[in-house]
């Protein structure tokens, strides 16, 4: 028989009988929020939910607009976009924010009521005149219609933020609550490709509150230091698989 997976090779697994220091990432705080059972099962017995694709198109526009916005970083000037919004902001320069931005380090915080450095790598930070924050997050799309954060989904997004905001407030930064959201939008409706893919930018404020954080952190490591695997989220998806599957003992013509 084939062997597909090997939860062995995973790393960073929780052992409730040590006293080391758990990474906990944001991602995985979410992944305990929409599912108990899919995160002890990733977390404590290293059996995760399938990878989902690649988006490499995103992830382009991820790397050109943090070199955009270093630009006017290394200057210490006001970005277009910024001006256009009235906004008098600049993006932050600090000494670590390369790390900050660095996925599996970012921004750290070691909780000490549960022994979990949660972490969590932002996209950019901006700086008003008085040295307060703004946590921003780069999004990228292509639909017909205007982009927002208003679908019941993009729960994640806001949740991000939070936890972004959250983790600069626990290193002793003074931070807004507004963060934004720059979203790029691929326009479909061009004459042509030639060669090249053309976004409308919209800057999008969202107001943050990060009251929820501390309790969750407490109640995900309860859930880890438990010895039974807990119930499923009602809309996981994964789950909902699982279960349907696992009644399927024969195929039968037709089923599928």
């Amino acid at each position: 028989m084939s062997v597909y997976y090997n939860a062995h090779k995973t790393k960073n697994l929780f052992d409730p009988q040590s006293s080391e220091v758990f990474k906990l990432s944001r991602s995985k705080i979410d992944l305990f929020l929409n599912c108990p059972r899919c995160f002890y099962l990733d977390r404590r017995l290293g059996i995760s939910q399938p990878p989902g694709f690649p988006f490499n198109l995103n992830s382009a526009v991820d790397t050109l607009l943090k070199k955009e916005f270093d630009r006017h970083r290394a200057q210490n000037s006001h970005h277009p976009l910024l001006a256009a919004y009235g906004l008098d902001l600049v993006p932050f320069d600090h000494p670590q924010m390369n790390e900050w931005r660095t996925n599996f380090t970012g921004v750290r915080y070691l909780h000490p009521a549960t022994n979990l450095l949660i972490f969590g790598a932002v996209d950019d930070v901006w700086v008003d005149a008085k040295k307060v924050l703004y946590v921003v997050d780069y999004k990228s799309t292509s639909k017909e219609s205007e982009v927002n954060i208003e679908a019941d989904w993009q729960i994640a997004y806001k949740r991000q933020m939070e936890v972004y905001q959250w983790l600069l407030r626990q290193n002793g930064f003074k931070v807004s609550d507004t963060g934004y959201f720059v979203y790029c939008n691929g326009q479909t409706d061009r004459v042509a490709f030639d060669a090249k893919l053309e976004f409308d930018v919209k800057l999008i404020p969202y107001t943050g509150a990060d009251d929820w954080i501390e309790s969750t952190i407490v109640a995900a490591q309860k859930c880890l230091l438990s010895d039974n695997i807990p119930d499923s989220g009602p809309d996981c998806d994964y789950c909902q698989y699982v279960a349907a599957a696992s009644g399927v003992n024969k195929i039968q013509p037709g089923l599928f």
